[in-house]
């Protein structure tokens, strides 16, 4: 268990979520999450990457997608009503979400964006996520990882 209690484990012990903390070594930058999923060794479709999209409408959407996956632009765009959606640039990343590449949380966002999860994760029995800081991830139940930021499934894959 890490010595580091990131943000986002005070917000799961907040509303009694139970998880597990967990640590990879790491440098400054980020790795990709199939790596992530390698050092920590954990099934690839057990670890799920944050992602940040912005709508035709000009607003924000989070999908949490297994990190071996990509994000299928028109499933999400679906998902969320919206005509299309774009991936937002990683420079606006921190000021948008408060997390930096590679440490991006669904969990305790600036703000709290409407936020799917591929519908994979209603058949795992633990999600992990990143703890919002690069080297930290948490593993949780999905149900409850979804209840908590106020998600829902839906196929965005491709």
């Amino acid at each position: 268990m890490p010595e580091i209690k990131t943000n986002v484990m005070r917000i799961l012990e907040q509303h009694k979520i139970a998880y597990t903390a967990h640590e990879y070594p790491h440098g400054k930058e980020a790795v990709d999450g199939v790596t992530v999923a390698g050092l920590l060794g954990q099934d690839p479709c057990q670890v799920f990457k944050t992602l940040v999209a912005r709508g035709k409408s000009g607003g924000h959407y989070v999908f949490v997608i297994p990190v071996a996956a990509g994000l299928d632009l028109k499933k999400a765009a679906k998902a969320v009503g919206e005509k299309a959606v774009e991936m937002v640039h990683v420079k606006d990343l921190l000021g948008l979400t408060g997390y930096v590449r590679g440490g991006c949380s669904p969990v305790g966002m600036k703000k709290a964006f409407p936020t799917v999860f591929d519908r994979s994760a209603d058949s795992i029995p633990t999600i992990m996520v990143s703890a919002g800081k690069i080297g930290f991830q948490i593993e949780t139940e999905p149900s409850d990882l979804i209840a908590l930021v106020r998600g829902k499934t839906a196929d965005v894959t491709v």
